[in-house]
């Protein structure tokens, strides 16, 4: 037997109404409540949470006009919005019953009701309840989420020239919905940026919805972006919203765009072009409605000569472009970011580490940084956990030792993973970060290259 649920709140100021209404909806709900005086309502919502309220239109105060109803309506709406509202009518007030539908109510019955009609009318509009409940509860969830993500790049580190200019473009393009192309190397915050349009845009309170085009396999690409129906292939045993539909309203950020191959392309270009989705297995679209941001550390036009990326589809990702300079562009925010990091990290680690002394900035903005800032972060935090100062010297930073393409490899000692790790900066920095050629010249696959990058922190 199915358990009852919801709770019911019946306001009318006829006592007969409220015995039937009792009578007929307690075995079919988990509580109802009846209330002659609508006075009562703001108090009762401040003391529980209803999932449903019958409202009468009219009380002994204003016997035909209806307008107690569309009051009540009101403030019932103000106080908790979530709340399905049924009015409760007689034969003669069905056009004021429409208006008030319109106003934000559910529906209305009328009296008499018949009890079916009624039960099915409440059950319907205690569904309503829970999906609004839903879909608040998720706005809400990832609200926190992305304050909780958000929180790490609340402030972008960088005083630099380059990166002036790089908040000066986030400053004019993200209260607008114009198409932005992040370049630059691996580790250099692509992802903060986009995050950074997103959080400055009209959107921010709606979903940021990342979507690692490298990582997706052309198998999957059309179900994972654009969603799938039940049936639609063997293991689709229910309906599934692709990526585009759950950033609908907020921010869809493409990273590794340039991983994506030839004939996928054209699919993602006609969706962004329709602005229009169809969920595999459907022919039914589904509008969109996203403010899209793509990031590559390729050069997009090198690959369009290449015919390996289509030109269309670069013209309508890239309406603005944001160049992100690699950390040995920016020297003179290396002791910046590192002050930033080392408080991070002595929080995170309860460690009392307090700065750098001079020789160790002097140090740092020696080094090459292959791996620019996160390569930094990654220095930086191991520095802090190792280091028995609280100020971190020179010998607290262990940095990888460059390499030119014509010098002999040098290893200071043969742990495998540290040999690894040289040789794909190596590889990386001889292909100025490009993925592809480097996996290449290594022997390994583009995604075998990311998971070793992922490990190392590169």
């Amino acid at each position: 037997m199915t358990s009852k649920k919801g709770k019911i709140l019946v306001v009318d100021d006829d006592a007969d109404v409220l015995q039937a209404a009792r009578l007929f909806l307690k075995q079919h709900v988990k509580s109802i409540e009846t209330e002659k005086d609508p006075n009562s309502i703001p108090t009762l919502l401040k003391n529980n949470r209803y999932d449903l309220i019958l409202l009468d239109m009219n009380f002994t105060e204003d016997v035909s006009s209806g307008k107690e109803g569309f009051f009540w309506l009101q403030k019932i709406l103000e106080i908790d919005p979530s709340i399905a509202v049924i009015l409760i009518t007689a034969y003669g007030d069905i056009d004021k019953a429409v208006q008030a539908v319109k106003a934000g109510a559910t529906d209305f019955v009328l009296k008499p009701w018949k009890n079916e009609k009624l039960l099915t009318t409440v059950m319907s509009a205690m569904q309503l309840t829970d999906s609004k409940r839903e879909v608040a509860e998720l706005k809400e969830t990832q609200k926190q989420i992305n304050s909780d993500i958000d929180h790490h790049y609340r402030d972008i580190i960088g005083r630099s020239p380059a990166m002036l200019n790089v908040f000066n473009t986030i400053e004019k393009v993200a209260a607008t919905d114009a198409n932005v192309l992040i370049l630059g190397e691996n580790g250099t915050g692509k992802e903060m940026i986009a995050r950074a349009l997103h959080r400055r845009s009209a959107r921010h309170e709606n979903v940021f919805m990342n979507v690692d085009m490298g990582a997706i396999s052309e198998s999957l690409f059309e179900s994972e972006l654009f969603g799938y129906v039940k049936g639609a292939f063997t293991d689709a045993k229910e309906d599934k919203a692709g990526r585009f539909e759950l950033a609908n309203g907020g921010t869809l950020f493409l990273d590794e765009i340039g991983n994506l191959p030839v004939p996928l392309q054209s699919k993602l270009l006609t969706v962004l072009q329709n602005r229009k989705v169809n969920r595999v297995g459907s022919a039914k679209s589904k509008e969109i409605d996203i403010r899209l941001v793509c990031a590559t550390n390729q050069s997009l036009k090198e690959m369009v000569a290449e015919s390996t990326f289509r030109q269309d589809l670069l013209f309508r990702i890239n309406t603005i472009e944001i160049q992100l300079p690699p950390l040995r562009d920016r020297i003179e925010d290396i002791e910046a970011l590192t002050d930033h990091f080392i408080k991070l990290y002595s929080k995170k680690y309860k460690k009392e580490v307090s700065g750098c002394s001079k020789e160790t900035i002097k140090k740092l903005e020696k080094h090459s940084w292959p791996g620019n800032v996160r390569e930094l972060q990654h220095a930086t935090e191991r520095a802090v956990i190792m280091s028995e100062s609280t100020i971190l010297q020179p010998s607290d930073f262990l940095l990888t030792q460059e390499i030119s393409d014509t010098e002999q490899v040098v290893f200071e000692d043969y742990n495998l993973e540290e040999v690894e790790k040289m040789v794909l900066r190596k590889a990386l920095k001889k292909h100025e970060g490009n993925i592809s050629k480097a996996a290449d010249e290594l022997g390994l696959t583009r995604a075998s290259l990311y998971r070793r990058m992922d490990k190392y922190g590169l």
